[in-house]
This record gives C-alpha cells, structure tokens and sequence, in this order.
C-alpha cells in the first residue's frame, strides 16, 4: 500500500462496535503508511484514533422496537446529518460497524449520492435470527461484510447477501480476557463471586434486576453468605446504585473494564443479560445463565424469529451450552438454583466448560481480528479505486 492520505468515514453506534472500530483503525495504520483522517461518529476508542464525533453515540443506544419508534424523529434527524457530513467529507471508503437500525440508513443514503464509494460492513446483521430478506437487500449498499462469528459467512452465501468474511472476534484477541483465562486455567469451583451482569441499557437493567435481586436472596437463603458483583459502566452506574439501593443483599458494584475483568477472573459463575457479555463471559471460561425479557411488540413477533438459540456460544457451538430464560420464564428462583449448580463441581459445569473449548477451538484465526479486518477493508477499496491506493 502506497503512502497517499486516506480518509475513512465510520459509524459506530454502541461501545462495542467503537471497540471493533478503533481496533481495525489501529491496525490500519500500522499496514497503511500515508496519514489516516476519520470523519464519523463512535465513542472513546475511535476518538483515540483520532475521530472527533459528529454526536454523542450513546444516542444510538436503543433497544427494542418501542424505542426505535419513540425515537423515530431523533433517528431521521441524525440520520441525515451523518449522511451530510460523510457526503460533504467525501471520503475513500464508509465502514459501518454494528447498529443497523442507524448505520445501514445512512450507508444507503451515502450510496446513493457517493455511488462509487467502497462501502464495508463490520459485524453482520444477524440475518439468521429473522429478517432474512435483509441479506440481498444489502447488496446494492454494502461491498463486502466483515463477520465475528465463525457460522455467518455460511448463513449470508446460503441467503444471497455481499460476500462476507470471518474475520475473527475482536474478544479471542482482547489481552484483558486472555489475561482472565490465564488467571482462571485450572481454577477449582466454589468460594468465588457470583456475577450479576444485566446489561449496558438503561431497559435491560430496569427489567432485569429485579429478578437477579430474587436470586441473590434465595441463594443466601439456601446457602448462607455470599459474595454478589454487579459490574458496570460508568454512565450506568448510577442507576445500578440506586436500583440495588434497597436490597437485603447487596452486591459490590465495581465500576470500568480493569474492575470488570478482575471480576471474571474471581467469578465462580454469572447471570447475564443475553448479548456479547455471554461470549465474553464464555470466551473468559466463566460459566454463565443467560437471561433476557424484551418489549411488548418484539412478544408479538416472535413467530418471525428464525433462529433456534439467543446466545451466541449456542450459535457457535450449534447445541445448548449455556441455558436461556425469556421473557416470562426469567424466575429469579431458577437462576439461583443454575448459580449453586455452575459454582460447584457437578455435571453441568463440566458440560458447559466441554462446551467452552469447542467454542474457543472454532473461534480461532490465523491473524487478529483487527488486522484481518483492515486488510479486507483496503483491498475493497483498491478494487473499487484501482490506481488511486
């Protein structure tokens, strides 16, 4: 790659696809040897690359219909300011990254009045869930898509979508975790923690607590003390403190990453909000219960979701290694009953961990993620801008 300045357009729009992002700039520039200027929207880790964001992207923390609905005219309106800023910078090439609702709008847009620039899609829409249709209807926006699970490039071949690549989960490279499975390799169960983890949106957190409040009693109740950790981010922590405030049993909440891995590691078990924390928590060999209560109309369409599983180590694995409770079935009592069964050395632990190792084993790349990512990204756009990179 020669040394000409290259300017990259990208949305992020929740902390974990800024953590994905700022880790492919990162390796760009070590591949790329001219300057690198982004323009865009993300958090922390891009900023630190350089980013200056067009807003605050926790406005694009939404979960669930009713509030993608509610929001609707915020949406529009920044949706058409990123479209506008992206078009006026005209850039080499859009990266967007997660947050479909938002990120896919403004790449059409962009499409439509850039329709030469080189569009890559970090994180596939989870096609295989439902909306399947969304797959070919990418292709007249997306050039290439980078995915982080090992079964998605299958899934969008089989359903006609943009040519896509396991890359890689940034997680199997993240040194905090492999710090934690370190920490944790030959660790015995019992006389650790028991993690609560409802979520990073204010909806899962409200919805969740009560019944992770249910099961820390129950479970002092049955066993006497016990030592509960509930970590969180910072903009959250507030509302963590004052929905535990009132507990019979309080839980130590600690607060940033460094605090949240030394809690893994000291973790005998968790319950956790359904997402990318069961991967990490599986990723960290920390066995976990996944629970998850959604908003009234995602209840009512149910019937078009197409995938067997909510937990992404079920995914990988193709058979239930972590248990599920939704919705209704989310009981405080059955959580604490799995926690005393996960923290002690029974068959249930020792299936979850055999599950584990074929979920790490499948994960695996011969390069980073973050590196493998970057080099897709630049070759698209040499193939769309021959001569120019």
């Amino acid at each position: 790659m020669n040394g000409a300045p290259l300017k990259i357009a990208v949305i992020a729009g929740e902390v974990s696809g800024d953590l994905l992002g700022a880790d492919l700039i990162a390796a760009l520039k070590r591949i790329h040897s001219g300057p690198v200027e982004l323009v865009g929207v993300g958090g922390e880790g891009l900023q630190a690359e350089g980013l200056q964001s067009l807003f605050d992207f926790s406005e694009l923390s939404i979960m669930g219909i009713t509030q993608v609905l509610s929001r609707l005219p915020k949406l529009y309106t920044l949706i058409r300011r990123t479209t506008a800023a992206i078009v006026a910078a005209r850039p080499d090439v859009l990266l967007i990254i997660d947050s479909p609702d938002f990120t896919h709008r403004v790449a059409k847009r962009v499409r439509t009045a850039l329709p030469d620039l080189p569009v890559v899609n970090y994180v596939c829409p989870s096609v295989w869930a439902w909306k399947e249709y969304r797959a070919t209807r990418m292709l007249a926006y997306v050039d290439h898509v980078l995915a982080v699970l090992p079964f998605e490039p299958a899934t969008m071949q089989r359903l006609g979508g943009p040519r896509t690549t396991y890359v890689g989960h940034r997680l199997t490279a993240d040194p905090s975790l492999l710090e934690t499975r370190r920490l944790r390799s030959g660790r015995q169960p019992g006389n650790g923690a028991i993690l609560l983890l409802p979520g990073s949106r204010s909806s899962e957190i409200q919805k969740l607590l009560p019944h992770f409040e249910v099961a820390a009693s129950e479970l002092v109740a049955r066993n006497g003390p016990m030592r509960f950790v509930l970590p969180t981010v910072t903009h959250r922590q507030a509302l963590v403190r004052q929905l535990t405030a009132n507990w019979a049993v309080k839980p130590e909440i600690v607060v940033g990453a460094e605090a949240k891995w030394q809690a893994f590691a000291e973790a005998d078990a968790a319950m956790a909000a359904s997402g990318t924390v069961i991967l990490e928590l599986a990723l960290a060999d920390v066995p976990v219960v996944s629970a998850y209560k959604v908003d009234w109309i995602m209840r009512l369409l149910t019937s078009a979701i197409k995938t067997w599983t909510g937990a992404l180590p079920n995914l990988i694995a193709d058979y239930a290694v972590v248990p599920e409770y939704l919705n209704d079935i989310v009981r405080g009592a059955s959580l604490a009953r799995w926690m005393e069964r996960l923290s002690a050395d029974t068959y249930q632990l020792k299936a979850m961990k055999e599950g584990y190792d074929l979920i790490w084993q499948r994960m695996q790349t011969e390069k980073p993620p973050g590196e493998h990512a970057a080099e897709i990204l630049l070759d698209v756009l040499k193939k769309k801008k021959p001569g120019q990179f």
